[in-house]
């Protein structure tokens, strides 16, 4: 029960890393706000953990301020805010990726953390605690080609996540990230284009151990890095990768 008493919020939580990352929390005893713009798959996780779903759009300020006052109104104090929530364009050159699609990456990928920023972190400055978790990626240590503006992305998340640290711990708040590779989840056809046996093959032979990441992976990184254990851990951003990075 490392998590006892602590409360969360999830964002992206009904699906996939997220998903892994809400059963974890709940099993080590903390409470959960799943936020997901996706209500229905929020409410089905959120059913079986015994969590609390919100329909929440992670790129727009209006989502994130009634998610700060529905947190607020749940548990009183956020001790734990997990920013997951992502997405990432189909493979193809960087040029053939229309604006609104650019914009739409950014928006969800590193403007959400912005956001959370703004509503999340003055709580926690407030309570003078909190452990804050960027979901960033091994795409934002070593890209892939064919995925340029998700790359950056998660390198912006990487980066914010060390500077966030360095402001907030004087405030008493912890900021890491964990860089998964890919995994089974539902953006796993859109980084590899096409689902096939011989593209599953050619990508897990780029990972050492062998295998895809799961979201039980994801949740097990995330409990260490925002449990009391991790108290002397800031501003890392930990590959959980099989060894892609090496």
């Amino acid at each position: 029960m490392r998590l006892a008493g602590k409360t969360a919020i999830v964002t992206g939580g009904g699906s996939g890393f997220g998903a892994g990352i809400v059963k974890k929390f709940v099993a080590e005893g903390a409470r959960v706000l799943i936020a997901d713009i996706d209500v229905a798959a929020a409410t089905k996780v959120a059913g079986q953990y015994d969590a609390i779903p919100l329909a929440v759009d992670v790129s727009k300020m209006e989502s994130w301020e009634a998610l700060a006052i529905a947190a607020k109104a749940a548990f009183g104090q956020v001790d734990i805010l997990v920013n997951n929530a992502g997405i990432t364009h189909l493979p193809q050159p960087m040029q053939d990726v229309e604006e609104d699609e650019f914009d739409r990456i950014l928006a969800v990928n590193a403007k959400s953390v912005y956001l959370s920023a703004k509503t999340i972190v003055p709580m926690m400055i407030a309570a003078g605690s909190g452990v804050i978790l960027n979901v960033a990626s091994t795409a934002g240590v070593s890209p892939r080609p064919n995925l340029n503006w998700y790359n950056a992305s998660k390198g912006w998340m990487i980066t914010a996540t060390k500077t966030m640290a360095v402001e907030l711990a004087p405030k008493g708040i912890r900021v890491n990230a964990i860089n998964p590779v890919a995994g089974e989840t539902p953006l796993l056809q859109s980084f590899m284009g096409q689902d096939t046996p011989e593209i599953r093959a050619k990508f897990i032979s780029t990972i050492p151990l062998g295998r895809f990441s799961t979201p039980e992976d994801m949740g097990n990184a995330a409990c260490f890095l925002c449990s009391d254990e991790a108290s002397m851990i800031t501003g890392v951003a930990m590959e959980v990768d099989g060894g892609r990075c090496i």
